[in-house]
């Protein structure tokens, strides 16, 4: 299927089970109940919607099962991000991107155009460009794309067998009492927690480490710098806030702050920054080490 804005479309198999249906729409409508029926009848209307030769569907199109119907993912009003993505390196088969802050690397809730991956896609033309990894939306910093699909196994299982080094900084409160315990290694258990979004640290064995390393201090205010053993979800975030060393501007640890889905504030960006990514490229045997452009200042 064509790439639509720098969008592929997304695709649902209808089964062949006991249940019928007599319309596709109404397929659709059941299938995802948090998308109105006018929302489906719009993407019909403007050929959002297609069958597996291609062909755009409407609302008088009956439901055949087994087979793939496509469709086109649509945001009626999205906040432009003002802040510019780099691109620091490209060869035949890699790209790497420096993200700003706010920018979330692929399409999910209330953000599709204004996503790294889409806006790459819409810059380069590239049809096969995927993230081999992922940072937070908050985050700014390096992020690698595979170009081609039959590379990109190789690329991911870098950072699942961990071959690849990650560096990042960070602003967060200066700790007296821990100056001469650095570089500290964080080792530990991080879950799921019963607060939405939050991740936290909890008894058993340990799935998650990062060292820190106190690089300035400007009080009340050090800068760190972070390397990331495993990857876990947050994870710089909840052993930062666990030494009592919140991030700067962080809006979910300790405490969870209310973020507008429009109108966002841009003035306070979390002060973490993906600074470093170093390995060896496992298509073309090269040794690379990338650095971001951005900065975080005391």
């Amino acid at each position: 299927m064509d790439i639509k804005n720098g969008v592929g479309p997304s695709k649902v198999f209808i089964k062949n089970t006991e249940k019928a249906y007599a319309y596709l729409i109404d397929f659709l409508v059941e299938k995802f109940p948090q998308i109105p029926k006018e929302e489906w009848l719009k993407r019909m209307d403007q050929g959002l919607v297609l069958d597996e030769e291609g062909i755009p569907q409407s609302a008088s199109d009956q439901c055949r099962t087994n087979t793939f119907i496509y469709y086109y993912r649509s945001i009626e009003v999205e906040e432009s991000i003002p802040f510019q993505e780099l691109i620091v390196y490209e060869d035949e088969h890699l790209l790497i991107a420096d993200k700003p802050h706010f920018l979330p690397v692929t399409p999910a809730g209330h953000y599709l155009q204004e996503t790294l991956l889409v806006r790459l896609k819409n810059k380069t033309g590239i049809k096969d460009l995927t993230p081999i990894h992922r940072i937070d939306r908050e985050t700014a910093g390096l992020v690698a794309f595979s170009k081609k699909a039959q590379d990109r196994n190789l690329y991911q299982v870098l950072f699942r067998e961990r071959q690849i080094k990650k560096t990042y900084e960070a602003i967060a409160p200066y700790q007296e009492h821990l100056k001469d315990q650095f570089p500290i290694e964080r080792v530990s258990r991080i879950e799921e927690s019963d607060i939405f979004i939050q991740m936290q640290e909890v008894s058993g064995e340990p799935n998650s480490d990062t060292v820190i390393q106190l690089l300035e201090v400007s009080k009340p205010w050090a800068r760190y710098q972070l390397e990331l053993g495993t990857g876990k979800k947050h994870q710089l975030r909840v052993h930062m806030n666990a030494l009592g060393m919140p991030i700067k501007y962080d809006k979910i640890y300790p405490n969870i702050m209310t973020q507008a889905i429009m109108g966002k504030d841009f003035s306070e960006p979390l002060q973490l920054l993906a600074k470093q990514l170093s390995f060896k490229d496992p298509v073309t045997q090269l040794e690379h080490e990338f650095q971001s452009s951005f900065v975080l200042s005391l």
